[in-house]
């Protein structure tokens, strides 16, 4: 079930305002995601593993600098799955002008 949102602005440049806002932070979110790529790939490059296998088979002792390294890798991959889902909210959401 979708949820329905209404923002009531004084004019149709308030109406702008909003959706160019909304599509400079889709922006930020996909550069967020582009850069979380980086240095995910960069993990996988120095262990020769994805992140996926790190994940589930990994553990800090695995790893060159142990548990810093760990909490890196796993906080990186979390914040891409949180990035990507809150961009892909924002793609699907359907904005209507009168």
């Amino acid at each position: 079930m979708g949820a329905e949102m209404v923002i009531e602005l004084d004019d149709r440049d308030g109406a702008q305002a909003v959706m160019h806002a909304l599509e400079s932070y889709k922006d930020r979110l996909r550069s967020s995601i582009s850069r979380t790529k980086r240095l995910l790939a960069g993990f996988e490059k120095t262990y020769g593993v994805s992140t996926a296998h790190f994940l589930a088979h990994m553990a800090a002792e695995d790893l060159a600098d142990g548990d810093m390294e760990y909490v890196q890798w796993a906080g990186e991959a979390q914040l891409l799955n949180r990035l990507e889902a809150e961009l892909e909210e924002l793609e699907n959401a359907r904005c209507q002008l009168p």
